[in-house]
């Protein structure tokens, strides 16, 4: 019978401070998150010194959350994992200081890990992952469709030129005077309005699996300002119905078309605007018709969280791969090389 393993995993790396630990890489003891949002709001985005800030205040405390909810001491776990990279370095540096005199006090392995690969092992929580498989990382600051043949091996195969897809709809939702963070209320808006608006989408070169969203936010923006100069009101509601579909039929289509020419067995969605529910329906519409299965996971494992980073973790645990002192955050970390 296998031992079990318990990893303890912290995430910093923008405005959530979380901690959890993850039994055997898919059972969830606890996951803690604190966030932030409140206190970015009225700046209409993350500013980085006020997150790390709030990630010193609550470090501790959500630790201690985490390891009680868990209702297991030091003495039982297996490693200490921490988001290595890709973030805001001032953020990514609490949880990676914290973690490593966690596991220097404990005399515990520490791993680190990236902050994508533990997007996409979010799902290794909800069902076994079969390869091969294609994963449409959706996020703020990520668009990208990777490709794994196997746990821990990772291929970009697609990714943004300019914006990520969460930022466009953050900056959007900022011309619509929609609070932050604008993709919720685009995507409730969305629900409610006629795509009736005629907006660009970015298919660059025929088989490349690259985005490119700088180019709709400006024409939504143009848009706005042009009806404003001849006085003519334009629905908030059929904008955001316009701008969503214009985003979601790029995204569907070159998912669908990555996930045939690779020929894998599950398609994977990952990242904060996985919650968005245009996109879940349109892509598990989409997907229902092939044999291809895909998986999204609940609301909860969307956003960032620090369970997805002990899931992520458990693979590394499993190969012996751990980081060592020199361990910094890196907020330029290459997905590639993990």
């Amino acid at each position: 019978m296998m031992e079990n393993k318990y990893i303890l995993a912290i995430e910093t790396s923008c405005d959530e401070t979380a901690a959890a630990v993850i039994k055997n890489g898919n059972e969830i003891l606890s996951n803690v998150v604190a966030s932030q949002i409140e206190s970015h709001k009225r700046f209409g985005g993350v500013v980085p010194e006020i997150a790390s800030r709030h990630h010193v205040e609550q470090i501790t405390v959500i630790i201690e959350e985490a390891m009680k909810e868990a209702e297991i001491d030091y003495p039982d776990l297996s490693a200490i994992a921490v988001t290595e990279g890709p973030g805001l370095v001032g953020a990514l540096l609490i949880g990676v200081n914290a973690a490593k005199a966690l596991a220097f006090a404990h005399d515990l392995p520490l791993i680190g890990v990236h902050h994508i690969a533990g997007h996409i092992y979010a799902n290794q929580l909800i069902t076994e992952l079969k390869f091969p498989l294609m994963t449409l990382v959706v996020s703020g600051g990520h668009t990208e469709l990777v490709y794994m043949k196997d746990h821990g091996s990772f291929e970009v195969i697609g990714e943004t030129r300019d914006d990520a897809v969460g930022e466009a709809y953050d900056k959007v939702a900022r011309t619509l005077k929609l609070p932050y963070p604008g993709g919720p209320h685009i995507d409730r808006l969305a629900a409610i309005g006629t795509p009736s608006i005629d907006l660009p989408r970015a298919w660059l070169e025929p088989e490349s699996y690259d985005f490119s969203f700088s180019g709709l936010k400006s024409a939504v923006i143009n848009t706005l300002h042009n009806a404003n100069q001849k006085g003519v009101e334009i629905s908030n509601e059929d904008l955001a119905a316009s701008f969503q579909e214009s985003v979601i039929e790029v995204l569907v289509e070159k998912s669908k078309r990555a996930a045939k020419e690779y020929n894998v067995k599950q398609f994977l969605v990952a990242g904060g605007v996985a919650a968005n529910k245009g996109l879940r329906e349109k892509l598990t519409a989409e997907f229902d018709k092939s044999a291809i299965e895909i998986i999204i996971p609940p609301l909860k494992l969307c956003t960032d969280n620090a369970a997805m980073i002990g899931a992520a973790a458990f693979i590394k645990l499993e190969k012996k791969h751990f980081s060592d002192y020199r361990l910094n955050g890196n907020p330029g970390l290459d997905l590639e090389k993990q």
